[in-house]
């Protein structure tokens, strides 16, 4: 199996690189940060961040708020090892099974990464990158978020290193870039073969 990783911090594109390259490769796109989400709401792990960090993490429904979490690990990074750390069993059980299926090639997307234990498996390291200011715009529209939480979250998040990675796709949110770079990683997975 070959595993192209692919990072970058929120709001660069990475999520939809990696999907229309999982596309154009024909194999199967792996969102981590999706199983993670999907670990917030599992009761079991609701029960656990509750005792951890109250129930004034919930909303009006029981649920999870996330904006609330939020203001929690953003601020505190030794909180936001506590709720990794909650969430990353379960996280590892459902990216094990998915990896153990017999795939020729799959694209593993998260902004954590590179320091996880499944950076050593990828085969091409894809750092995607973008303005900071455009990026910003696009996130608190996206995620219908102030700056000051953007700036919070980015904050927490982690710096990059340029010499960790085989790519380094430069994103100005044109599709014809988009496209000159999917085919130039397409070219080196199955030879310009369109499948």
């Amino acid at each position: 199996m070959k595993v192209i990783g692919i990072t970058g911090k929120s709001g660069s594109g990475k999520t939809t690189f990696a999907s229309l390259l999982a596309k154009k490769l024909n194999c199967k796109h792996i969102d981590i940060d999706k199983i993670g989400h999907e670990a917030l709401y599992r009761p079991e792990v609701l029960d656990v961040l509750c005792e951890k960090f109250g129930t004034e993490i919930l909303d009006e429904n029981g649920n999870l708020d996330r904006k609330k979490m939020g203001d929690i690990v953003f601020t505190q990074r030794h909180k936001m090892k506590e709720l990794s750390d909650i969430t990353w069993g379960f996280m590892q059980q459902q990216l094990n099974h998915i990896l153990s299926q017999d795939d020729d090639t799959v694209v593993l997307e998260w902004i954590l990464l590179p320091h996880s234990r499944y950076w050593k498996m990828c085969d091409s390291k894809i750092l995607v990158k973008s303005d900071d200011i455009v990026r910003k715009n696009r996130v608190m529209a996206r995620d219908n978020i102030s700056e000051e939480y953007f700036n919070k979250r980015d904050s927490a998040s982690i710096d990059y290193s340029d010499v960790q990675f085989d790519y380094i796709f430069e994103n100005d949110y044109q599709e014809q870039t988009m496209n000159r770079m999917l085919n130039r990683l397409s070219e080196q997975y199955i030879g310009g073969d369109e499948r």
